[in-house]
């Protein structure tokens, strides 16, 4: 199976490039290779490249920026997600494309299913549904993923942060009022594997993994909710065990109304079920604890 994956200089496209390089035939573009924001460029450098897969990782996040470069955003996380379809279309060929919790608007206070009504309250989170909808108005079969709080090793994310500020500062605080759940890039890059696994074994073993099943929409995170203090007081707390010297032993707790450097507005409770996941493939995410302790003691154990 030849994989071709989009934003592969990004924390999550790097863990991808990292699971499936030995496993199958990938190649990845950077955004300097590629720039979605280009697509004429895009299709130039796509439609001539051979594969049966295209993951695309790549995606304007600055969830603050998008307000003000609200055409930026629909190009790059709307337009461009249509262009690769319809290449893909073309190429009969797979695309699962990455989206994010930011498509809801937070009232709900129980996990969001798939078949939840999409209700984005930023330009960030219009754009990104906006791209979902262009993708999946194609005939292909493509599968998008939306995740939360994504962290991991390749680039910085907020538990990187908090653990930097730790290690500078004797105090240090997080929202404790916004509810989501981590999760770890690499669990990401496993989760899409057993998608990948399936669809490369369905010729020869058409029943063996139900995951090759699964289209359209799919929630994965790691199970369980958080807040962001709970997130970072749970982060600083293995750091401790793992012999990690910090300033900072606890976490102080804010509130989202504090935020006034914020421009574009977050929802307040955004944590995804992974019930349909789970189905398709008997592999119920781990608990964001123990893939946060795990982090922590790959990426930052002195002991």
């Amino acid at each position: 199976m030849k994989i071709v994956i989009l934003g592969a200089g990004g924390r999550l496209g790097a863990a991808l490039m990292r699971e499936y390089r030995g496993k199958y035939d990938v190649d990845g573009f950077n955004h300097t290779q590629l720039d979605l924001s280009n697509l004429n460029g895009v299709r130039e450098r796509l439609r001539p490249t051979n594969f049966d897969v295209l993951i695309n990782a790549a995606a304007f996040t600055n969830v603050d920026l998008c307000e003000t470069e609200r055409d930026r955003a629909f190009l790059i996380n709307a337009e461009a997600p249509g262009v690769l379809a319809r290449i893909c279309c073309d190429k009969r060929a797979k695309l699962i494309h990455f989206s994010t919790d930011y498509v809801f608007d937070g009232e709900k206070r129980a996990p969001y299913t798939e078949e939840d009504e999409a209700k984005p309250i930023s330009v960030y989170g219009e754009s990104k549904l906006a791209g979902e909808k262009n993708l999946l108005a194609t005939e292909n079969r493509n599968l998008v993923v939306r995740v939360s709080w994504v962290f991991g090793p390749d680039r910085p994310s907020f538990i990187d942060g908090i653990i930097k500020r730790a290690q500078e500062n004797r105090e240090v605080d997080a929202i404790a009022d916004k509810f989501s759940a981590p999760t770890y890039a690499v669990d990401i890059a496993e989760m899409v594997g057993r998608v990948l696994d399936a669809w490369s074994r369905r010729a020869l073993a058409p029943d063996a993994l139900r995951a090759d099943r699964l289209q359209g929409i799919v929630h994965f995170a790691n199970a369980g909710e958080c807040s962001w203090q709970e997130y970072a007081q749970w982060a600083l707390d293995r750091c401790h065990e793992a012999g990690l010297p910090l300033k900072a032993t606890t976490v102080g707790a804010r509130k989202l109304k504090d935020m006034a450097n914020w421009v574009a507005r977050r929802p307040v409770y955004s944590v995804l079920s992974t019930a349909k996941y789970t189905k398709f493939t008997d592999m119920p995410p781990r608990t964001w604890r123990d893939a946060v302790a795990d982090y922590i003691r790959r990426f930052y154990s002195k002991t």
